[in-house]
């Protein structure tokens, strides 16, 4: 249930396809799940789109406590495993 005080540009729950990384099997995610496992394989795929979550000071409100900790977690691991490929990224550039 989104906040009712919600400033997003969209207040609508989407759903998107992902392809799962392990076997290539389509996956559907919604924009209100944290993490959703693809049923060929079980991998794991985590929602990456987590938008307003991140800066939103109503996104607890809006959310949940349950959620909303789920979504912040999953932020900060996409953060930092993008720093990590962009430092490794850079090393390999190096001579």
């Amino acid at each position: 249930m989104l906040y009712s005080g919600c400033q997003s540009k969209s207040k609508e729950i989407s759903i998107a396809e992902k392809i799962c990384p392990q076997c290539g099997n389509p996956v559907e995610i919604f924009s209100t799940d944290t993490e959703v496992v693809c049923d060929k394989c079980g991998f794991v795929i985590y929602n990456d789109m987590l938008s307003c979550v991140q800066w939103c000071k109503y996104a607890r409100k809006c959310v949940g406590d349950q959620m909303y900790e789920q979504m912040m977690e999953i932020a900060k691991h996409n953060k930092e495993k993008a720093a990590k490929e962009r430092a490794e990224k850079a090393a390999s550039k190096q001579p």
